[in-house]
């Protein structure tokens, strides 16, 4: 998109705070109307009152001049402290927008980018788009009402003067044009360093525990430097394309500057123009000279914000999981699911098939179990039923509705999932359980932890339920987060319980009360179950064996046992011992 484009878009954000940044524009043009009187009365001191001895008008015209400079201190207050305001505003009205759009995005866009180059553009990006939303439009308009003031002002003095002064403007306007087009690459270049120096960061503070059991700080160390000399690189380019725009600019005003006492110490000599005049038009030049070079300085925010929105817009131009059209809100769901023929690959049909043609039939309160090798796909499945990925090929049906037709918060709604990976945010272990059902009491929270076998341990501890977990949980035991993980879906209490790996944490005597609790919870609903632990699936209705070629064996624990195939010898290995 060109820049015109960015524009057009970038303009609506200023539509609901339109009064705050009316009166951010007219403080800026009354601003630069009172810098406009400043040489008009120097030229009348210098030409009447002086000379003819106008005490009073010489008192009158510098009691006008401070009550000017009064007011414009106010103006320039509320041109600070409102026109911020405007920036922060439309700032957060953008990061709202970006995190509710990333809320919708396919879960495939966070396999493909980093945490850390996500969190850089919602936060320095924004932040230089908050600088230009406040002092582009400002630092513009008032430069140029400026200009144009000053133009107008000189003319009535003398218009050759402002002749030899408009003969400088075109090789400024064409040596910036020159020089923008490359500082926009290298501005987005810095962004992208910078960005990746965020994830790696994020990365490093995120393993720390692992790089130091591993005893891997140097090379985490070594990784960072690579990166911050990448950017050290970017961040080069970027300052020497700088240097030469601010250098080349800085030139052309001095010599500006140059050319006009030149020229008007010409003129006052000849007596073409009296003293008051020639400093008046010194004066003016100075007026002029100074919201040139606040277009030129602007010109590397301009940039800078720029880049940023352009980045901002890159993400809000991705896709959000779509929606059927008249997409059907699911009730009293019961809970059978059936696969037809499915088939998914990660990265699309080019990428690497992991389901090919599977086909499976839950009936609703059933227990089904997938174990098998790793790679064959059972998370994936998993991950299918509540279209955190849409499948490919074939169709996976709920009480005989197809998924992809069914609206996707809805369908989530009616879902229950323990992972192994348990996920726990910052915050208390209240907080946490209560994502299960945000509208739970506190019985009813603290019913759900007794389910899960949590609920003595929290009560034990000085704060009770309102300990906080730290970052991820990391206050918690790997068993204790995966209980407070099982007792969310306790609280939700849904049709459908998805179980991957979710007594992997737990040691054996904490295992088998959590699994009586399992048990009790799959009582009545449709399960999906996913173990490498053989032991916790022997209840199941129905263990369907994965590998990568497919479905290796079905049936119940005695049938695959009395079957002596890959079943029974994943059962004896992990039994062998024991």
């Amino acid at each position: 998109m060109k820049k015109k484009g960015y524009i057009k878009r970038f303009i609506p954000y200023y539509k609901p705070h339109a009064k705050l940044f009316a009166i951010d524009m007219v403080c800026a043009f009354v601003i630069s109307v009172f810098n406009l009187v400043y040489p008009f009365i120097s030229k009348e001191i210098i030409n009447n009152y002086v000379p003819q001895r106008l005490i009073y008008s010489l008192l009158a015209g510098m009691g006008f001049l401070l009550g000017l400079y009064v007011i414009k201190a106010v103006l320039n207050y509320v041109l600070q402290y409102w026109g911020h305001l405007v920036g922060v505003r439309i700032q957060a009205d953008m990061r709202s927008r970006l995190f509710n759009h990333l809320q919708r995005l396919p879960f495939s866009y966070f396999d493909e980018n980093k945490t850390g180059v996500i969190m850089s553009r919602m936060t320095n990006d924004l932040f230089e788009i908050s600088e230009l939303a406040h002092h582009g439009p400002e630092d513009v308009f008032l430069s140029f009402v400026t200009l144009i003031g000053a133009f107008v002002m000189l003319a009535f003095i003398n218009v050759y003067l402002v002749l030899i002064v408009f003969a400088f403007v075109p090789p400024i306007v064409i040596c910036a044009v020159i020089l923008r087009r490359r500082m926009l690459r290298v501005f987005g270049e810095v962004r992208v360093a910078q960005a990746e120096i965020n994830a790696d960061i994020e990365s490093a503070v995120s393993g720390m525990r692992v790089s130091r059991a591993y005893a891997a700080q140097p090379h985490e160390s070594e990784k960072f430097e690579e990166g911050n000399r990448r950017f050290v690189k970017a961040k080069s380019r970027q300052y020497k394309v700088m240097g030469q725009f601010q250098s080349s600019m800085n030139f052309f005003m001095d010599f500006l500057y140059f050319a006009v006492l030149l020229a008007g110490g010409l003129f006052f000599y000849y007596d073409l123009i009296d003293a008051g005049e020639f400093t008046a038009f010194v004066l003016y030049i100075t007026t002029l000279i100074t919201p040139v070079r606040t277009l030129v300085n602007i010109f590397e925010q301009i940039q800078e914000g720029m880049t940023g929105f352009k980045r901002y817009c890159e993400i809000m131009d991705i896709p959000e999981e779509a929606e059927a059209e008249n997409a059907v809100i699911p009730e009293n769901i019961k809970g059978e699911i059936v696969f037809r023929d499915v088939s998914f690959s990660y990265g699309g049909e080019d990428g690497q098939k992991v389901i090919s043609g599977f086909s499976v039939k839950i009936p609703a309160g059933k227990t089904v179990a997938l174990v098998g090798p790793s790679g064959g796909g059972k998370t994936t499945l998993c991950h299918l039923i509540p279209r955190f990925y849409e499948v490919e090929k074939g169709e996976i049906t709920l009480d005989g509705l197809p998924v992809n037709s069914l609206d996707r918060a809805a369908l989530r709604r009616n879902i229950g999932i323990v992972q192994q990976d348990v996920f726990l945010f910052n915050g208390t272990i209240r907080e946490n359980i209560a994502y299960g059902n945000f509208d739970a009491t506190e019985e009813e929270i603290a019913e759900a932890a007794k389910k899960a076998n949590i609920h003595d341990y929290i009560v034990s501890l000085p704060q009770g339920y309102d300990t906080c977990v730290g970052e991820r949980g990391i206050k918690l035991s790997g068993g204790q987060k995966q209980r407070v993980s099982i007792a969310r879906a306790f609280l939700k209490n849904p049709p459908v319980l998805i179980l991957d790996e979710a007594t992997s944490a737990l040691d054996n005597a904490t295992e088998m009360l959590i699994q009586q609790a399992l048990y009790k919870l799959s009582e009545g609903r449709t399960t999906l179950v996913v173990a490498h632990r053989l032991s916790t699936v022997k209840n199941a209705d129905e263990i369907i064996v994965l590998t990568k070629d497919g479905i290796e064996e079905r049936g119940t624990h005695e049938q695959l046992m009395s079957a002596n195939g890959l079943y029974r010898q994943l059962y004896e290995y992990q039994f062998k011992n024991l």
